[in-house]
């Protein structure tokens, strides 16, 4: 297994902890993201991993939750059309146990062309997308664990000016932990430390 540093991190203010590289730096405050979200990036690298905290979605199946979210990426991307599901299951989060008991885990992998910030279809990168879902229903609150790894970077697209054009060096080559594992330990080392993060309900 590669060498590379695995860091517990800590999200939301400590409330909530997982454990990934540190080549991973937070770059919410940079991004301007919302604070129900929590954004991790490798520049070097174009990947990213992110943490989502969003109201249960009551309509959508727990079994296929997971790919409905990664729809819902592809939607929002205007990404719909390029859109290849690769694969869906469930990974067990050791750490995690839901206050009532094991949460249910479900993940899926697709492939999809997306563009950077508002850059047009002209610069689209070809990207993999990993996510997993953490149905907390007695907090009513879906978790999404969300990591992207570059496929083929387009010399148009922003991310050209700090990863080469072309083909993403894949991460063995580059001493690095391979995206797919960096997505497994973000989620079998996801704790929730204070469960009052969800509310008073909680």
């Amino acid at each position: 297994m590669n060498g590379e540093d695995r860091v517990p991190r800590p999200l939301f203010g400590g409330a909530i902890s997982s454990c990934f590289p540190s080549r991973f730096q937070d770059v919410s405050n940079i991004r301007e993201v919302p604070d129900h979200q929590e954004v991790f990036a490798d520049p070097d690298r174009d990947e990213s991993l992110i943490f989502e905290l969003l109201d249960l979605k009551h309509e959508v199946g727990d079994g296929g939750s997971a790919v409905w979210f990664l729809q819902d990426i592809a939607r929002e991307q205007d990404a719909e059309e390029t859109m290849v599901l690769e694969h869906s299951g469930t990974l067990e989060a050791v750490g995690l146990t839901s206050l009532n008991g094991p949460a249910i885990v479900t993940t899926a992998i697709g492939r999809m062309a997306i563009a950077k910030g508002r850059q047009g279809r002209e610069a689209q990168n070809l990207v993999r997308v990993y996510l997993a879902n953490l149905r907390l229903k007695e907090v009513s609150t879906d978790v999404v664990i969300t990591a992207y790894e570059p496929i083929l970077i387009n010399p148009l697209s922003e991310s050209a000016r700090t990863v080469r054009a072309g083909l993403a060096i894949p991460a063995a080559q580059a001493g690095c932990l391979p995206m797919a594992e960096v997505f497994k330990l973000a989620i079998t080392n996801f704790k929730i430390h204070d469960w009052s993060l969800f509310g008073s309900g909680a």
